[in-house]
């Protein structure tokens, strides 16, 4: 196997580093990773009590079904921040993607400071096998980090010490939808958009028929800009029912519905676009996120379908019309394509 081959093999793949098993300390606290990352690991674990955190529902669902198929006892958690954990954990231990977002990863080691015991140590197992971005952020969260380098992975790890403020690392953008009123938004790293208005959000903005009064479902809301651009148009008789799998994501669309002046508004954290109320609707916007094999979308599709009323109208937003768009027909029959903003908006 060559050199580039090795590095490109996913931690689930690897043997845990001798480095990383021996500073798993109980109790134990294993910050995001994919659900086969994390029974890798835990697997090498001996047992340490273990808590899973993870910011998506759907994510963590996988998770829970994958610990328990692995007969690995483990609590999986899921927070808008890491820091809502209590701060009793004696080892952090982070998996960072590879090419994941970048200001993800500093809000995590941020975060991770917070959940330490006084002494206790964040532990960072990169896939990089000469890591160029963590050394220098450890060191200015934590002071000088500890680093071991091998072929094919880095691992970093530092005590925490002292104490230090509390930093979040929000955006705030300001956006506004044809000639309507502008409004603010705050947004923050692990959330759909992440410090701007997405192209494809706005074109689906900009598409739906609205009329005042209406009750409108925002599938996949991300930090809520689609609902609240919605809200300007139903008015204070309207209604708008915000739902996403992250539960960062709904944090923050109650706190942007609330600051725009949204009146009527429900904001919900699911994976399966249940619990909510004021139904049925009549709108429903899709902004499903792209999954090779399109589940959320369908899943997002079928769910519009039970919660619309008769002739309620339905919106998604994709890039990939035509499988999507196959999707939609064999829910609800007839479906229309309007291409806007090099995204195509599907309407039925």
């Amino acid at each position: 196997m060559s050199r580039r081959t090795r590095r490109l093999v996913p931690l689930s793949q690897r043997a845990v580093p001798e480095t990383v098993r021996a500073r798993m300390h109980a109790p134990l606290v294993v910050v995001l990773g994919s659900p086969a990352e994390v029974v890798n690991l835990l697997r090498a674990g001996d047992g340490a009590e273990a808590v899973c955190y993870q910011m998506d529902l759907y994510q963590a669902e996988r998770l829970r079904e994958a610990l328990a198929k692995a007969n690995i006892n483990a609590k999986v958690t899921t927070a808008p921040d890491l820091w809502d954990l209590p701060a009793e954990f004696q080892t952090a231990i982070y998996m960072p993607a590879r090419g994941g977002e970048r200001e993800l990863k500093i809000d995590v080691i941020e975060q991770a400071f917070h959940v330490l015991r006084p002494g206790g140590a964040l532990v960072v197992w990169s896939s990089y096998e000469t890591d160029p971005f963590f050394p220098s952020l450890l060191k200015k969260v934590f002071g000088r980090p500890h680093e071991v380098r091998t072929e094919i992975n880095t691992v970093l790890w530092a005590p925490r010490a002292g104490d230090r403020p509390r930093r979040r690392h929000e955006v705030t953008f300001q956006a506004r939808v044809l000639d309507g009123p502008s409004c603010r938004f705050v947004s923050r790293p692990g959330v759909f958009t992440y410090g701007r208005f997405d192209d494809g959000a706005r074109a689906l903005a900009e598409t739906a028929a609205l009329k005042p009064g209406d009750r409108v479902l925002d599938l996949g809301c991300g930090c809520g800009v689609a609902g609240v651009f919605a809200s300007r148009q139903t008015g204070p008789e309207g209604h708008i029912a915000f739902v996403d799998s992250n539960v960062r994501a709904v944090a923050l669309t109650d706190l942007n519905a609330r600051a725009n002046g949204v009146t009527s508004f429900q904001a919900v954290a699911s994976s399966r676009v249940e619990g909510l109320e004021g139904g049925p609707f009549d709108v429903a916007l899709a902004n499903p996120p792209y999954i090779a094999d399109h589940s959320v979308a369908r899943l997002f599709i079928e769910r519009a379908r039970e919660l619309l009323r008769p002739r309620g109208r339905f919106y998604l937003v994709t890039k990939q019309p035509e499988p999507v768009a196959e999707l939609v027909a064999d829910t609800f029959g007839a479906v229309d394509g309007v291409p806007r903003r090099g995204y195509t908006i599907l309407v039925a």
